[in-house]
């Protein structure tokens, strides 16, 4: 599999082919994105093509995101972005209540966003623009071509609001359930179904993808993942601050239980329904390197996975941000990483379960500790973008994503999961992303 730095050398071998529109009469199926996993900051990593003269930007990936957002205060030089006029149509794609900002040398006012930095949770207010953005094609199996959207709409950004991010990134990629994110817009541009699949790698040397578009999603060795996929509903949640419900753009699933050994967890289920004020439920994110859970449901699965992980595993002193250590000394491994017990989330009913293994519950911080993947998110309360909080009683992150393929299906709101891909002798790093059609 190709290293981040050699994707990137390909990539910008790519700009040197010949580029199709999204009106030409070249009609792809299905996107990609390569994703890589930072190992400084555990973000995952993407690139698209943007502007004119095309230039290889590198983004952060938000799976909730709202849209894409570059800051376009340092380097961003492009003949063809333009701004979008306030109360246009476009500009009420953002699906709320829009600010207008003018310009001395602009005729009109023209429509303004708020972009997020949902790393370190902060926001800015940016001009909401169009531009040409390219990616990279793909069949069933290989990548193609690149392709273009010649009136891709984004946000420019402050610099200020890369803090946090990793190094060289300009941006996020928001992958949320909105008209203006990268699904949703792609979807549009080339006229195919309103879905992407998700599998990140484990491995900050090899490439995960995003894949847009409508299944197969085939792994070496020639193995059809979209063909055992478990569905379960995506659950609509109401944005922040919406007085006309206005749905999030963010992705919540209804977890019921959680088990552990098979055996139930004992824990205050209230809090796993989402309220009136949208605080519990579960949500899936890709800016949580691991999952958060509300700090009486963190206490609880801790208890349940020490005691079922036996007298024969010695705890060990926690390290930063877990809780939970153990010596490895006497945990086998397995196909699915360290031989621990497994953990459940129960959706819907009990024959819709979305199993964690040992490679996604386990995270190895030295040669003999291994420590419980998981941290406590404290109490639930409302949100302060200047204040450590918890909102969701469970926040699913990255760590436990990996080697699973997701797919969104935004038309028919649902969620297709595979569970670990290692229990099939694959992983989401063994998708061809090398080769240039």
């Amino acid at each position: 599999m190709a290293s981040s730095s050699l994707y990137f050398l390909l990539f910008c071998s790519l700009l040197l082919f010949p580029i199709s529109i999204a009106q030409s009469s070249f009609r792809t199926k299905k996107l990609l994105l390569r994703v890589t996993k930072d190992p400084s900051t555990l973000q995952y990593i993407t690139h698209i093509a943007q502007g004119t003269p095309h230039v290889p930007v590198k983004l952060t990936l938000d799976l909730s995101g709202k849209l894409l957002w570059v800051d376009c205060e340092n380097g961003f030089n492009s003949s063809t972005k333009k701004h979008v006029p306030c109360n246009s149509a476009r500009c009420r794609l953002t699906g709320k209540f829009t600010a207008c900002t003018t310009y001395p040398n602009i005729e009109g006012s023209t429509c303004s966003e708020t972009p997020v930095n949902t790393v370190v949770g902060k926001a800015a207010s940016g001009d909401f623009v169009q531009d040409i953005v390219s990616v990279q094609s793909t069949d069933r199996t290989n990548p193609g071509r690149l392709v273009s959207v010649p009136k891709f709409l984004f946000t420019c950004a402050p610099t200020f609001l890369l803090e946090g991010l990793a190094n060289g990134v300009k941006g996020m990629a928001g992958l949320g359930r909105v008209k203006v994110s990268l699904p949703l817009q792609f979807s549009a541009a080339f006229s195919f179904p309103k879905k992407f699949a998700l599998c990140l790698s484990s491995s900050t040397t090899s490439d995960g993808v995003v894949l847009f578009g409508n299944g197969p999603y085939v792994l070496n060795p020639k193995i059809d993942v979209s063909k055992s996929l478990i569905y379960t509903p995506l659950v609509p949640v109401t944005e922040i601050g919406s007085l006309t419900g206005e749905i999030s753009s963010e992705y919540f699933i209804g977890v019921t239980s959680i088990k552990i050994n098979d055996k139930p967890v004992a824990l205050n289920k209230t809090l796993l329904s989402v309220d009136r004020e949208r605080h519990g439920g579960t949500k899936i994110s890709t800016v949580h390197p691991y999952t958060v859970l509300e700090t009486s449901i963190y206490n609880a699965v801790v208890d349940a996975f020490v005691k079922e992980l036996g007298n024969g595993v010695t705890r060990v002193a926690v390290v930063s941000p877990f809780g939970a250590c153990f010596s490895s000394k006497n945990i086998g491994h397995t196909r699915a990483g360290p031989a621990v017990p497994p953990i459940d989330l129960v959706l819907e009913n009990e024959k819709v379960v979305w199993r964690i293994l040992g490679a996604n519950s386990m995270v190895r911080v030295s040669e003999d500790v291994l420590c419980l993947g998981f941290v406590d998110g404290g109490p639930i309360h409302f949100v302060d973008w200047g204040v450590k909080f918890t909102r969701m009683a469970i926040v699913i992150g990255g760590h436990q994503l990996e080697d699973n393929l997701l797919q969104f299906d935004l038309a028919a709101s649902r969620l297709g999961f595979s569970s670990s891909l290692l229990l099939r002798q694959t992983s989401c790093a063994n998708f061809n992303v090398t080769s240039i059609a």
